[in-house]
């Protein structure tokens, strides 16, 4: 959309039970959270939901999942001297396999190389205020990480001219 047509207005209503739910996975973002799930804390449909949510927040539920549960490992990895598969899942995924292939197509880097860099870097952030620390740290989830490898594999398909 562009910047000077405003988004539709949503019922206020609505928006605190979508806060509910996302407050939810802020709260546990190492949980399961399916669509379904979400929609039963909003008290909407599953389809409502996700359109709803996507309108109020730029990014459909899982891709904010995602984002949470990226930022909580990075901040893990940083802090302390967990092992990485214990930090995978700790912090949702079900295999290290999956945690790797998704930090890395995110983040850029593996999950012991954002490591070696954060902790390295730490010790230049204690004069920066938290808030920004965390919002310079967030993961950019655009699109979608499928599309993002999608893209990436067609780039590497395509001939040189």
């Amino acid at each position: 959309m562009p910047c000077d047509v405003p988004l539709p207005s949503q019922d206020p209503d609505l928006l605190r039970r979508l806060l509910r739910a996302k407050d939810r996975m802020d709260a546990a973002s190492h949980e399961a959270w399916p669509v379904s799930r979400l929609a039963s804390v909003s008290g909407v449909s599953e389809a409502h939901f996700a359109r709803s949510f996507k309108q109020a927040f730029g990014v459909p539920p899982h891709r904010y999942l995602l984002t949470r549960r990226i930022e909580r490992a990075s901040a893990l990895l940083r802090d302390t001297d967990l092992p990485v598969t214990e930090i995978a899942f700790q912090t949702g995924w079900e295999s290290l396999g999956s945690f790797g292939r998704t930090f890395r197509d995110i983040t850029g880097e593996s999950p012991s190389v954002s490591r070696r860099r954060g902790r390295a870097d730490a010790s230049e952030l204690h004069r920066v205020p938290h808030c920004i620390v965390s919002a310079a740290h967030r993961p950019g989830l655009e699109i979608a990480v499928s599309e993002k490898r999608r893209r990436e594999t067609d780039a590497t398909k395509a001939p040189s001219k």
